[in-house]
């Protein structure tokens, strides 16, 4: 990913935060020469220093043949924002726009056998609806089995975290006071919260 030395997003702590706040991301792999994407929910997990990212394929899915031994390419990004250029006091401007975007290259792993998509499935449910772990445990076995039988569990381990944090970086101090003003203001959510990341940014 093209990053400008002032677009940088350094602390890995930050940007695995980020990576868990904005989890359902898009995996791109290859075939043919052709590049597939689908859009799963993620797990990012940290064990031994290294980045686990984990997830499934439904089996019907033909993509999860492409991602066991080779290097795949999961993109996390969710907040963005048009800025317009009525934030700047000179008239030779032009709109452009900021975002936060972590892009993570790694081989993954099928998942094998029934325990370890159990173990998976149970990881995903206490990490997006804790509360819905004990109806969960409640479920007939039977029935948590079909399920599984429905599904391509992998996990791949990231070898390059690349982050970008785009947010007027390059912008004077009034420039940038203005932007977070005007995006404070938005009515979408997004662009707030980008306001925010540009208020925290300005605090470092």
């Amino acid at each position: 990913m093209y990053i400008p030395k002032f677009n940088t997003f350094p602390d890995k702590n930050e940007v695995i935060s980020f990576m868990r706040k904005y989890s359902f991301g898009t995996i791109i792999t290859s075939e043919n020469n052709l590049p597939i994407a689908a859009h799963l929910p993620f797990l990012i997990e940290e064990k031994d220093d290294q980045i686990i990212i984990s997830s499934h394929f439904a089996k019907a899915n033909s993509q999860a043949l492409n991602v066991n031994g080779n290097t795949n390419l999961v993109i996390f990004t969710e907040p963005h924002a048009y800025i317009s250029p009525k934030n700047y006091p000179k008239d030779a401007e032009v709109p452009t726009w900021n975002y936060i975007a972590v892009h993570a290259y790694g081989k993954a792993r099928l998942l094998n056998g029934e325990q370890e998509h159990l173990d998976l499935l149970e990881r995903t449910i206490k990490n997006y609806e804790a509360e819905y772990f004990d109806q969960w445990q409640k479920l007939p076995h039977e029935f948590k089995s079909k399920m599984i039988k429905g599904i391509v569990g992998f996990e791949l381990v990231v070898t390059d975290l690349q982050a970008k944090s785009k947010l007027s970086q390059n912008r004077s101090e009034v420039e940038k006071e203005n932007i977070i003003h005007s995006l404070s203001e938005s009515p979408s959510e997004s662009e707030r919260e980008i306001a925010r990341y540009m208020s925290s940014l300005k605090k470092h």
